[in-house]
């Protein structure tokens, strides 16, 4: 079955890069690429009609090769996830069951002394930050009235 997908997998990058080069060389309506494939003459590689006819079949072919590989490797890809599991899909198998009630405890976390403040769910209330201490700036006004030194 492996041998199968990557068979299908090589068939479909190459008609993937061969419709890029198709789509590419095909005669735009700015472009003149074309043209150097016979667009306009009828001694040209393609024959009377030019490349136009010649290259938009070329690319219906690729693309229809393209899409048909697309197919294939979902169906395989798809047949082989179901034989390795119970269910056909996702949604059929049952939900996994939770392991218990949450704590609210972080692993690795130091226990909390006895006695100190919790908050909900045991989890230790964060300690109270003392206000930074102001400092005064040399040149600033301060808020106090200046006294002389006596």
């Amino acid at each position: 079955m492996q041998i199968w997908m990557s068979l299908i997998l090589v068939v479909q990058i190459l008609s993937a890069l061969t419709m890029i080069v198709l789509v590419l060389i095909q005669h735009g309506k700015g472009a003149d690429m074309g043209a150097s494939f016979g667009s306009g003459s009828s001694g040209s590689l393609f024959g009377a009609s030019g490349s136009a006819n010649f290259l938009s079949r070329s690319t219906g072919a690729c693309a229809t090769i393209f899409f048909l590989c697309t197919l294939g490797l979902t169906y395989l890809g798809n047949s082989q996830s179901s034989r390795a599991t119970t269910g056909g899909s996702v949604l059929d198998r049952p939900a996994l069951a939770a392991s218990g009630p949450a704590t609210g405890v972080i692993p690795g976390a130091a226990p909390a002394a006895s006695g100190a403040v919790t908050g909900p769910a045991g989890v230790p209330a964060p300690a109270a930050v003392p206000a930074p201490a102001t400092v005064p700036v040399a040149g600033a006004a301060s808020a106090a009235p200046a006294t002389a030194p006596k």
